[in-house]
């Protein structure tokens, strides 16, 4: 029952009860003032009535009552149940009860404190005790603790008292991996934020080598698909709003969405505010979809999450286009990673896409695949090309090109990313 409901309840029952007593109260007087009238008219003895008078006039309680004030029982601390209501104190123990969710994806351990609903608790600096390794602590109390460097093997993990919680009995057990595996981390969605959780504008930042590219030849209108090409689009919360409809209806065949994003300073795996919005209006209008997430992941293991993030995000979605990572400047935390290390994020996040029943690509500059990427190991992937003019210089291979930054088409306000795809739909 509603707090506010059962208060209400307890006041019109008090009321009641008060009510009553008063009108018993009304009638043993009326009763005795009507005994003593009896009494003195007749004369008759009679055994002493139910509420009738002493010697001085005091009207007496009536058989079986103790004393004459029958709302005492208000002031009677044992007369309600002293227990609180076991809703209420289900619902209280709920709120304050903790579980730790730890994941290791190599020789690493990520420590989530949820609450009974399986939400991150934040505002607290959590300490946890990890085998015999010592204590670490939250110290960003955003209710995660990140343990690096750590060897292969069975660990032990124990969240230590804190005031106002009630923490698990017993440690937790884990295993910590030696080697990435490339699987999907089952607890990712703990990990992704809105918006408004972090700042957008230092977070969500780009450098468009492709534009720093770009030559005098750049195709800004719509092309002519020719032979199995397919004209399509590639769209992101700097597209705003995005009328499905008139997209569809000028000839757009497809669409990559972007997911969502890892900050490029705070490194916060972050949903694009339009993500769900763009998913929906383009396939209520026929339009096939894939997505994209831009990367700022530094090695293999944030490439795995950022992976699992987008696979989270899709996964009440039919897509007819891969899943992209789209590596590319930001200014930010992943700029100065070396080829290889570039490289094996890429294959992380491809092959942790595929090992989820998903076709994978990478998103790049030609400048990217020349000098930023080991792009002869990517191949096995659909590699889509950023190369702003009219014919593309770039000798590798690739299955989609984005020609332009700049197209324009009915149903979006301002520019838009303009694609030739060659290749097929599932």
């Amino acid at each position: 029952m509603d707090s506010n409901l059962r208060k209400t309840a307890i006041l019109v029952s008090v009321s009641a009860v008060l009510l009553i007593s008063v009108l018993v109260i009304y009638a043993n007087v009326s009763s005795g003032r009507s005994g003593r009238s009896d009494n003195s008219v007749n004369n008759t003895a009679a055994p002493q009535a139910a509420s009738g008078s002493g010697e001085d006039g005091e009207i007496m309680p009536s058989p079986g009552q103790i004393g004459e004030n029958l709302s005492a029982f208000l002031e009677d601390n044992t007369f309600f149940d002293p227990e609180e209501d076991p809703v209420l104190e289900a619902a209280k123990n709920a709120a304050s009860r903790l579980s730790l969710v730890v994941t290791s994806v190599e020789k690493d351990l990520r420590i989530q404190i949820v609450n009974a609903a399986g939400e991150p608790v934040t505002g607290q600096s959590f300490l946890v005790k990890l085998s015999d390794m010592g204590e670490y602590k939250d110290l960003d109390q955003d209710g995660v603790i990140y343990i690096g460097n750590l060897s292969a093997g069975e660990y032990s993990v124990e969240l230590l008292p804190v005031d106002g919680y009630r923490v698990p009995n017993n440690a937790t057990r884990v295993r910590v991996k030696d080697k990435v595996e490339y699987i999907a981390i089952s607890d990712i969605s703990l990990l992704i934020k809105t918006e408004d959780e972090i700042d957008a504008d230092e977070d969500d930042t780009a450098v468009s080598d492709a534009q720093v590219d770009a030559d005098d030849t750049e195709i800004q209108g719509m092309q002519s698909a020719a032979g199995s090409a397919k004209l399509g689009i590639d769209v992101s919360k700097w597209n705003g709003e995005i009328d499905w409809s008139r997209v569809k209806n000028v000839g757009v065949e497809y669409a990559v969405i972007r997911a969502g994003y890892r900050g490029s300073v705070s490194g916060s795996l972050v949903v694009d505010p339009y993500f769900a919005a763009n998913m929906k209006g383009a396939a209520e209008n026929g339009i096939p979809v894939g997505v994209y997430f831009f990367t700022q992941a530094v090695n293999e293991v944030e490439a795995v999450e950022e992976a699992s993030a987008v696979l989270d995000l899709v996964r009440e979605y039919e897509l007819d286009y891969p899943i992209f990572i789209d590596t590319e400047g930001s200014g930010g935390r992943a700029d100065s990673l070396d080829a290889e290390t570039r490289t094996l994020v890429c294959e992380a996040f491809c092959r942790t896409v595929e090992n989820a029943g998903y076709r994978a690509g990478v998103y790049a500059s030609r400048n990217w695949y020349n000098n930023k990427l080991h792009a002869d190991r990517l191949e096995k992937y659909c590699i889509w090309l950023a190369e702003y003019r009219n014919a593309p210089l770039y000798q590798g291979y690739y299955q989609m090109w984005q020609y332009t930054s700049k197209g324009k088409i009915d149903g979006i306000a301002g520019n838009v990313d303009m694609n030739m795809s060659y290749i097929g739909q599932k």
